[in-house]
C-alpha cells in the first residue's frame, strides 16, 4: 500500500489515541434544534479507558421536558437547574482533545451541536465513535446491542436506565473491556471525523455527521480505476468495490479499510466495477446476483480483509488545475 494514503476513517485497536470523553445526553424528544437536552453526563476517560475528569448536570431547557416517563425528569425539577450555556465551558473542558464515544453516537453528538449553536459554541471535537458499531465488530454472541445487554454481558450493574450519569458510567465501564476485546481481535475501532463550518459573520456550526456509507460513495478516488480484481492476485488501488449485504463483517468497517488501502466504494454493480463483497454468492437478488450476472469477481468479506492487507500502488489521477490566463496565452480554434 503507497505510504501517502491517508486515514480518515477508522483506526486500529492497537494504536494510541489521544482518549476518549464518553457522554450521554437525555432529551426533551427526538429532533436537535427542535426538542432539547434536559441532561447531560460527560467523562474524560484515558486512551486505556480510565476515567480522568467528568461533568453531570441537569438542565433548564426552558421547553416542556418531554418523555417523563422514560427520563424521569420533570419540568419540576429541572426550574431553576443550569442552561446549557451555563456548563458548556466545563463540557468541552472534558471533551478537548478527545474523541467524543456515545451509545449511537450520532444521537448524541447532534443534540450537543444543536444546543452549542444555539449559545454561539463550538464544541472542541474533531472525532467520535460509536459503541453500538464497535459492539458489532466484535462478535458478541449477545441476543441484541442495547446498553443494558452489554452491560449485562460485561458485568456491570445499571443503576437507573436512562438517566444521563448512570448511562454514561456504565458505557465507561464497558469501554475498558470492549477496547480490549477490539485489541485481541486486530480489529480497527470506527473513528470518525466531524467538522465545523465558520460563517462570514463568525458563527459556527457543525456539520451533520453522516453514515460513512452514504458520504464514501460520493468520494472522490485519486486513483484510476484499473478494471476487474483477479482472484490470487493482490487488489490494485483505484478498484471499485461494491458491498453486498450478505455479509458478516459490518458495512463500515469493510468501507474504512477499502478507504483506506486506496480502493473506492461503489453502491453500483456493472462493467465499472472491479469486485463485489458478498457471503453468499447463490443469493437469487441484489449486488451478489449482479456480479454472478455480469461475471463479475465475488469474494467473501473474510477473504477481502485479507486482500485489503495487501493492495498494491495504482495510477494516480491528478487534481485538474485551472489554467492562469494572466501567464498562458488560450488557444481557441
Amino acid at each position: 500500500m503507497s505510504s501517502t494514503a491517508v486515514r480518515t476513517w477508522g483506526r486500529p485497536a492497537d494504536e494510541a489515541g489521544a482518549g476518549w470523553a464518553v457522554v450521554d445526553v437525555e432529551t426533551s424528544g427526538f429532533r436537535p434544534g427542535q426538542a432539547r437536552v434536559v441532561s447531560v453526563a460527560a467523562l474524560a476517560l484515558s486512551d486505556d479507558g480510565n476515567v480522568e475528569k467528568s461533568l453531570y448536570s441537569l438542565l433548564d431547557p426552558g421547553v416542556d421536558p418531554g418523555p417523563t416517563h422514560i427520563h424521569g425528569l420533570t419540568a419540576e425539577m429541572l426550574a431553576g437547574q443550569p442552561t446549557f450555556g451555563d456548563v458548556v465551558a466545563d463540557l468541552c473542558e472534558v471533551l478537548q482533545g478527545r474523541t467524543l464515544v456515545a451509545h449511537n453516537v450520532g444521537f448524541d453528538y447532534a443534540f450537543l451541536a444543536a444546543e452549542a449553536e444555539m449559545v454561539g459554541a463550538a464544541l472542541p471535537v474533531d472525532t467520535v465513535m460509536c459503541t453500538v458499531e464497535l459492539a458489532r465488530r466484535l462478535d458478541l454472541g449477545v441476543e441484541n446491542l442495547r446498553l443494558e445487554t452489554l452491560a449485562a454481558h460485561w458485568g456491570v450493574t445499571q443503576m437507573r436506565p436512562h438517566d444521563a450519569l448512570d448511562d454514561a458510567m456504565v458505557l465507561a465501564q464497558i469501554l475498558k473491556p470492549v477496547l480490549a476485546r477490539a485489541y485481541e481481535r486486530r480489529a480497527w475501532l470506527p473513528v470518525h471525523p466531524v467538522a465545523r463550518r465558520t460563517w462570514p459573520n463568525g458563527r459556527i456550526t457543525h456539520d451533520e455527521l453522516r453514515p460513512l456509507k452514504a458520504m464514501a460513495a460520493r468520494l472522490p478516488c485519486p486513483y484510476a480505476n484499473p478494471g476487474r480484481f483477479v482472484p490470487g492476485r493482490p487488489p490494485v488501488q483505484g478498484m471499485r468495490v461494491a458491498v453486498a449485504a450478505e455479509v458478516e463483517r459490518t458495512h463500515e468497517e469493510l468501507i474504512e479499510r477499502m478507504l483506506y488501502a486506496g480502493l473506492a466504494f461503489t453502491e453500483a454493480v456493472d462493467q465499472h466495477t472491479s469486485l463485489v463483497v458478498c457471503d453468499q454468492p447463490d443469493v437469487l437478488q441484489g449486488k451478489g446476483f449482479q456480479a454472478r450476472e455480469l461475471g463479475l469477481p465475488v469474494v467473501s468479506s473474510v477473504q477481502f480483509m485479507d486482500d485489503v492487507m495487501s493492495v498494491v500502488g495504482g495510477t494516480q489521477v491528478e487534481d485538474f488545475v485551472g489554467s492562469d490566463q494572466s501567464e498562458d496565452q488560450l488557444a481557441l480554434f
